[in-house]
């Protein structure tokens, strides 16, 4: 038997073993997958070489901020034993109107989200290049960036070593979960959800706060993947859909998602019929009064993705974008039984529990491309989705000065 059939094997028996024992064996459980993931000599860089480590990460943040022309700058903020590389990027000379703040990697499993990040850099420093329409020198010329590259990096040091299941920090709070935001104990009960004991209890999350709050951005962007999709405020219910700049967001998210989605995009949680309390999407948003606040879902397996997409498009050929545009919620029937078979952050649906994605592999599989060729697809895509969103934003901001003027 292979290290890695052995370990999910090892991983679906302590599973069994916490549903029979209630509570403590939950505990218990979550406890001996740390101890076999940790003593496990499947790694991340071995299966997958593609891949970056969380020190291969920074390491190449730092050497590229060395010949990027004096527009990228990187410092680590540390609070107790949390440590978070932060990139900005500004053109020198430049002028931008548009400051975007991109939060990466809140989830741990979600490897795919920091490596869009590293993507992204690399293309607004003249390393790489990216999918899409929209140039590196139109963008930099009215945006500038600040970014979380790494969101929570003990617990992907876990995942690096083969834990691909892991969510949360090491403390086993859901970072996306613990933001001062219709904040709610009762995430617990939600699929695959802990809040924490109170709003921003975490290191991690503390640190985005004075990070964004610090900014000021114009606009938002929290980066996840275990499906496909591109949000705005709400998350918080089912019932309230944003306001303030509504047909904006809405227009800007359709506009990128018809280039670099295909997707579902709309509210968070009105529009998925899902409550998804205390999301930093929500508190950006409302705290801050940011104008401009979207949360995207990047990945997703080939086998959920080609029917997310066959479905999707059924659905938008039966109607489905008229509802969308007048305001339907995606909670609507029309569009229902296609997230109870893709739920991820801010796409849950009951049917969803924690048990359902404990084995190893299947989480790698669900939240993160296995081959060179997905992998090198999806980070192009999205850093030039990024870029669009970016550009997008800055003419919207443009438009609507020129318009009260």
């Amino acid at each position: 038997m292979s290290v890695a059939i052995y370990l999910s094997a090892a991983l679906l028996l302590l599973s069994h073993h916490a549903h029979a024992t209630g509570t403590g064996g939950l505990r218990h459980a979550r406890h001996l997958r740390l101890e076999a993931a940790s003593a496990s000599s499947v790694a991340v860089k071995q299966t997958y070489p593609f891949y970056h480590t969380s020190d291969e990460i920074h390491s190449q943040a730092t050497e590229l901020a060395s010949r990027c022309n004096g527009a990228l700058s990187i410092k680590t903020v540390t609070e107790g034993d949390v440590s978070i590389d932060v990139a900005s990027v500004k053109q020198a000379g430049a002028n931008p109107s548009n400051k975007m703040f991109i939060l990466f990697g809140e989830h741990s499993r979600e490897l795919i989200s920091p490596e869009s990040g590293l993507y992204l850099l690399r293309v607004l420093c003249g390393d790489a290049e990216a999918d899409g329409s929209v140039a590196t020198s139109d963008v930099l010329a009215d945006s500038e960036f600040q970014m979380v590259l790494n969101g929570n990096p003990r617990s992907r040091a876990k995942v690096e070593n083969g834990e691909y299941c892991l969510r949360v920090n090491p403390n086993g709070v859901d970072l996306n979960r613990n933001w001062d935001e219709e904040w709610s104990p009762d995430a617990t009960n939600m699929a695959d959800t802990e809040p924490g004991p109170k709003p921003f209890s975490e290191p991690e999350t503390r640190i985005f706060k004075r990070l964004v709050a610090d900014y000021k951005p114009t606009s938002f962007i929290t980066v996840h993947s275990g499906t496909r999709g591109m949000y705005m405020p709400w998350a918080y219910d089912t019932e309230h859909m944003a306001t303030r700049n509504q047909q904006s967001m809405l227009q800007i998210l359709k506009d990128t998602d018809e280039e670099h989605c295909q997707c579902p995009y709309g509210a968070a949680g009105k529009e998925v019929g899902y409550a998804c309390p205390g999301t930093c999407l929500d508190w950006v948003y409302d705290k801050l009064q940011t104008p401009y606040v979207f949360a995207v879902e990047i990945y997703t397996s080939p086998d959920r993705d080609s029917e997310l997409r066959a479905r999707w498009n059924d659905k938008l050929n039966a109607g489905g974008a008229a509802f969308l545009q007048n305001g339907t919620h995606l909670a609507h029937p029309k569009f229902l039984d296609l997230f109870q078979k893709h739920t991820s952050d801010f796409v849950h649906t009951r049917a969803h529990h924690r048990n359902s994605w404990d084995d190893a592999m299947g989480c790698f599989n669900q939240f993160n491309p296995d081959t060179q060729e997905l992998f090198d697809a999806t980070v192009s895509n999205w850093a030039g989705a990024y870029m669009e969103l970016a550009h997008k934003v800055a003419a919207d901001m443009r438009k609507t000065r020129e318009t009260s003027m």
